[in-house]
C-alpha cells in the first residue's frame, strides 16, 4: 500500500498509522509530555554539540572546519547501522508490526530541492531541525526562518502537484 508523491529517499510505514483507530490508541493529555522531554533532551544534545551554532554551520559552508562534517557523517554512518540491524534482525515495531523499507525513485526534483535546502541553510545558519533550540536559547532572530520554512512548506503544498517528478 504505497502513496504517491512522498518526498523522502524511502519510507518507514506504520500500519498503525495507515489504518488508524482512534479508539485503539487513546492515552491521557500527560502522555504527550515524553515528547517534550525527548524534544528537550534532544536540544540539550544540540546546544552541546555546537550543532545549532550559527558559527560552526557558517565554518561548515566555508570549508574552515571538519567539526559538523564529522557529526553528519556520523549520523549518516548510525543511521545506515540502524537500518541494517533492523532489516537483518527483523526488528519489529513495540505494536509488534514488521517494519518495511520502500525505495525512493530519484528525480530531479531531489536535486533542486537539495541545492534550495543548502543555499538557505547557508544564508540563516539555521536548517529546520535545531530551529526551536536556536531560539531556545535566544536567537529570537531565527523566528523569520521559523516562519519562512513555514511559508516555504506552505507554498510547497500548493504547488507540488504542479512541480517536476
Amino acid at each position: 500500500m504505497q502513496t504517491k508523491n512522498t518526498n523522502t529517499d524511502f519510507e518507514v510505514r506504520s500500519l498503525d498509522a495507515m489504518c488508524f483507530n482512534e479508539s485503539e490508541l487513546v492515552h491521557p493529555w500527560w502522555f504527550n509530555f515524553k515528547y517534550l522531554f525527548a524534544g528537550i533532551f534532544f536540544g540539550i544534545i544540540l546546544i552541546k554539540a555546537q550543532v545549532i551554532s550559527w558559527f560552526r554551520i557558517q565554518e561548515m559552508f566555508r570549508l574552515q572546519s571538519f567539526h559538523m562534517y564529522g557529526v553528519i557523517g556520523s549520523a549518516v554512518v548510525t543511521g545506515a547501522i540502524s537500518v541494517f540491524i533492523i532489516k537483518k534482525l527483523k526488528i519489529k515495531t513495540i505494536y509488534g508490526e514488521e517494519i518495511k523499507f520502500y525505495p525512493k525513485e530519484f528525480s530531479k526534483g531531489q536535486i533542486f530541492g537539495g541545492l534550495l535546502f543548502g543555499f538557505g541553510w547557508a544564508l540563516t545558519g539555521a536548517c529546520p531541525g535545531p530551529l526551536f533550540a536556536q531560539i531556545g536559547i535566544g536567537a529570537t532572530v531565527i523566528t523569520v526562518t521559523l516562519f519562512s520554512a513555514i511559508a516555504g512548506t506552505w507554498v510547497y503544498g500548493l504547488l507540488s502537484k504542479k512541480l517536476p517528478h
